[in-house]
């Protein structure tokens, strides 16, 4: 039998084996699976857009609908820096990562793309600078990441805002 406080440790410390009697009243370790053992494909990296102000922001999870809750203040967790548009809305996810590491690579050269590109058209019209000037402008970092990565494998899913 566990006592209170090993059981609050081996839920604090998912690698920690907890004692099972079975039936025939000998104990039995029982491992609970670590935090590695987590399917790899669940690491996707999400675009979101403000519903208020023209802003966009780029992150990674495992857990979109939490990440999101968490970005709108439903929820603690979210980044300083979607505190000032909230509400957020999903604008493109992207699946299929092989871990965190590969996510958060793509994550950092859809950025680093988005802040290279020129934000003015080339033809010289002045474009509106709303919030589809700038999903716009999302899309053709992902272009060019998508030319400079293997993205094959992966699943880019475009929301309407």
């Amino acid at each position: 039998m566990m006592s209170a406080t090993s059981s609050r440790i081996s839920t604090s410390f998912r690698s920690m084996k907890r004692r099972r009697v079975t039936n025939s009243g000998r104990a039995r370790a029982e491992s609970k699976p670590t935090g590695a053992a987590k399917f790899s494909s669940r690491w996707l990296v999400y675009l979101i857009a403000s519903s208020q102000i023209p802003r966009t922001y780029v992150g990674v999870t495992t857990d979109f609908p939490r990440r999101l809750k968490q970005h709108n203040g439903e929820l603690k967790g979210g980044a300083k820096a979607s505190r000032a548009g909230r509400p957020w809305v999903c604008a493109c996810i992207v699946r299929g990562f092989e871990n965190r590491s590969k996510a958060c690579e793509f994550e950092f050269k859809w950025k680093s793309f988005s802040r290279k590109l020129p934000r003015k058209p080339k033809d010289g019209h002045s474009e509106d600078q709303g919030s589809l000037a700038l999903l716009k402008h999302r899309e053709a970092a992902l272009d060019r990441v998508k030319c400079l990565l293997d993205c094959s494998h992966l699943q880019i899913e475009w929301h309407g805002i």
